[in-house]
């Protein structure tokens, strides 16, 4: 079967789809594009999304699966600054468990960000049980403690019972990629952050777990146990998410804005 078919009644050779084909696999012929090299394909869509005539098809990135981007208002510059800045790392959170729909969701987002040569290769593993995330924080508190990592984190835990690692969210999302996926963590950060911004506008808010991620991206790190990871995946990234126990009134501010142009 043909990587692409042609609809020549639409096709009107404009060659947005040669152009744009960032593999450069297609080029223009008399009866409009043709494949050069079908192996050398990505599967990015590229070629499909952008006809105006929807006149070719791709059989590993099909038109049918394709949703119209015209229907969907686009952001201002305004709107879309506020939602982004409005985005905030959240630390405490109610126990409330998340509905596992909106846990779907979450993930569902991640897995349409952007990777590194359109690879992919993230998968998603979540944990809502509380069981099972007091356990993993026990784990981690364990290995700092063998690691001689700050007591800032251990000693709350001990001497109080504080979480912190997990900041008692009820849910933690791991990206995880095979183990020989050299792009596992690159792909997982793009993805995460698609996460990350999504979770407000479902009530939720979230924060990458940078001192779980310490202990969970470890070579035979006890957590892959505990989590029934398979033996030929990584854990690439997490993210907790939860009901934020605090609403914020303002934006944050950042340090001044440094930049240049180069010129020659």
């Amino acid at each position: 079967m043909n990587l692409i078919t042609v609809n020549n009644e639409k096709c009107i050779k404009c060659g947005l789809c040669v152009n744009e084909c960032p593999e450069r696999i297609l080029e223009l012929s008399e009866n409009g594009p043709k494949v050069l090299c079908s192996e050398e394909c990505i599967y990015c869509g590229h070629c499909v999304a952008i006809c105006p005539r929807k006149a070719i098809d791709n059989i590993k990135t099909p038109l049918s699966n394709q949703i119209s981007s015209k229907k969907f208002q686009k952001l201002s510059p305004e709107e879309a600054e506020n939602f982004l800045r409005s985005r905030r790392s959240v630390r405490s959170y109610k126990e409330t468990p998340v509905p596992r729909e909106k846990l779907i969701n979450l993930v569902n987002i991640a897995h349409f960000a952007p990777s590194g040569h359109n690879l992919q290769g993230i998968s998603y593993a979540i944990i809502d049980d509380r069981k099972i995330l007091n356990e993993a924080v026990k784990l981690v508190i364990e290995e700092f403690e063998k690691d001689n990592v700050s007591s800032n984190f251990t000693k709350p835990y001990r001497e109080k019972g504080i979480d912190t690692i997990l900041r008692g969210a009820p849910s933690l999302i791991l990206a995880t990629a095979d183990s020989n996926f050299p792009r596992g963590r690159e792909n997982s950060i793009f993805s995460l952050a698609y996460l990350e911004l999504y979770t407000p506008t479902l009530g939720l808010g979230s924060c990458w777990a940078g001192m779980f991620e310490r202990v969970a991206m470890k070579d035979n790190s006890p957590l892959l146990k505990l989590f029934n990871i398979s033996k030929n995946k990584k854990i690439t990234g997490a993210v907790m998410v939860g009901y934020p126990k605090y609403t914020y009134s303002r934006l944050v501010d950042r340090n001044p804005l440094e930049f240049n142009f180069i010129t020659h």
